[in-house]
């Protein structure tokens, strides 16, 4: 990089479409995310925020440019983004429920040297449950497993869907802890509905609205622009972020 020369992105989105059953959800996507921190994915309910987070890997029909630390992948299958180094907590959990924590957890390893004692330190709550079906586990709990998964490999980026979605709010602040503490390691793009924990945690902000990016930028002066938040998200953020947690 030479001096006055922006990094590379670890990951560049360039007309990205996307397509379900037919019907186009994603249209023209274009952003960035960083080598460092957390850049949240905003927007109201069904703009296409999970949609892209899908098509970024491949698991919706899609066309247009998907970079991964300068490597295009968007022809790639699935499993081969993955491997690449993309960690993927999908909207609610799907953990195997008829399988142990234990084995949810070996199911996800793709790594020689799994970083189990991260996981260990970060979830020490898992280790104790490691033996019961993660389907009787608290939705708190499956959502541990699945941010657990993720962080056992060594990865380039995380996508994040909804991780606090229908929790209670001790468990969000848990949530919210241990994301900051895996973006010290690894960026991460993530779609979060609450806006309490966006301003705690994200440093940039990409805005959808009708399957396109309709604002990008650092995320605190986004949240902080109430006319920006009331037209785009329909939410005030003038009183909603610490008294109702801003959730859209």
């Amino acid at each position: 990089m030479t001096p006055g020369t922006a990094p590379r992105p670890i990951l560049r989105i360039e007309g990205l479409n996307a397509h379900i059953a037919g019907q186009q959800v994603v249209e023209d996507v274009s952003f960035t995310v960083p080598t460092t921190g957390i850049t949240a994915l905003l927007g109201r309910n069904g703009v296409g925020k999970t949609s892209t987070i899908k098509a970024i890997i491949g698991l919706i029909d899609r066309s247009g440019v998907v970079e991964l630390d300068g490597v295009r992948v968007e022809k790639e299958p699935t499993y081969k983004i993955i491997r690449s180094g993309v960690g993927y907590v999908p909207e609610d959990r799907e953990v195997f429920s008829k399988l142990t924590v234990a084995e949810n957890l070996r199911l996800a390893e793709r790594d020689a040297a799994p970083r189990r004692q991260l996981v260990e330190e970060l979830f020490p709550d898992l280790l104790a449950r490691s033996g019961q079906m993660a389907g009787t586990l608290s939705g708190g709990q499956q959502q541990m497993v699945s941010l657990a998964r993720a962080l056992l490999n060594t990865n380039k980026i995380l996508l994040v869907d909804e991780p606090t979605k229908g929790l209670a709010p001790k468990i969000v602040a848990e949530v919210a802890e241990t994301l900051a503490e895996a973006a010290k390691t690894v960026p991460i793009l993530l779609v979060e509905q609450n806006l309490q924990v966006v301003r705690q945690l994200a440093a940039g902000a990409v805005v959808l609205s009708g399957g396109r990016v309709v604002h990008t930028g650092n995320a605190l002066d986004f949240l902080n622009d109430d006319g920006l938040t009331q037209r785009l998200l329909g939410v005030s953020t003038e009183t909603a972020p610490h008294e109702k947690g801003a959730a859209l």
